[in-house]
């Protein structure tokens, strides 16, 4: 694969994001608590977000759609939230790969530290989801089909693409059951609306339900 702005642009925010990912657990593997890296999470979604502004040119896809109805975004909506009910619902022991250590915003005097909360938030509602569609849905599941991904419908990507991209998602996450059916999820609505921006809603609708859920209940395990 040759690597041109199109493809950077849409690979490098994803692969910063995998990267801290990695660095956060090597720490952990070396002794690290998990409480001490928690500020990470605070460079990664900066980093990230960086990413996304300076290569912000570059995504076309990103341009508003014109001549949208209530259905794409009411379905955008109920994807989002019916994905939530899978996240914290689906999580049998054969539906869950490895352990997750969580994202805890208590300090150790279990005072919440709201500034910790406030940045999870933001970058699970507003950076991951707009990260994770331009790889997942705008690239891999495009590029698949056609090494010139721009170009490619989304309504016309095929089944293979379609499981691909679907099973990759769902490995990527621990909750991975969950994640497959979020995937899938995610790909139909893309493919039936033909605007990015019909996952990104339902992505952020899903993720900032979870987050506050996670934060009033404490189930800190979900992050």
């Amino acid at each position: 694969m040759t690597f041109d702005r199109e493809k950077i642009a849409r690979i490098a925010p994803f692969g910063a994001y995998v990267f801290f990912m990695l660095v956060e657990d090597a720490l952990l593997k070396f002794g690290w608590d998990a409480h001490d890296v928690r500020l990470l999470y605070v460079l990664k979604i900066s980093v990230v977000a960086s990413l996304l502004w300076f290569f912000r040119s570059a995504y076309s896809e990103l341009k508003w759609p014109s001549g949208t109805n209530f259905r794409t975004w009411s379905g955008a909506i109920v994807a989002g939230v019916a994905v939530f009910f899978a996240w914290i619902n689906l999580t049998a022991d054969w539906m869950v790969m490895g352990e997750s250590v969580g994202f805890d915003p208590r300090d150790n005097d279990a005072q919440m530290d709201w500034f910790l909360v406030m940045v999870r938030l933001l970058g699970a509602a507003l950076v991951v989801p707009l990260m994770e569609e331009l790889f997942w849905r705008s690239f891999l599941m495009r590029w698949i089909v056609h090494p010139h991904f721009l170009s490619v419908n989304p309504a016309q990507v095929g089944f293979k693409a379609f499981c691909i991209t679907a099973v990759l998602f769902a490995v990527a996450h621990s909750l991975w059951f969950a994640g497959l059916l979020a995937g899938i999820a995610y790909n139909l609505l893309y493919m039936r609306s033909n605007t990015l921006w019909s996952p990104i809603i339902a992505h952020a609708i899903t993720n900032i339900i979870l987050g506050i859920w996670i934060v009033g209940t404490g189930s800190w395990g979900f992050w």
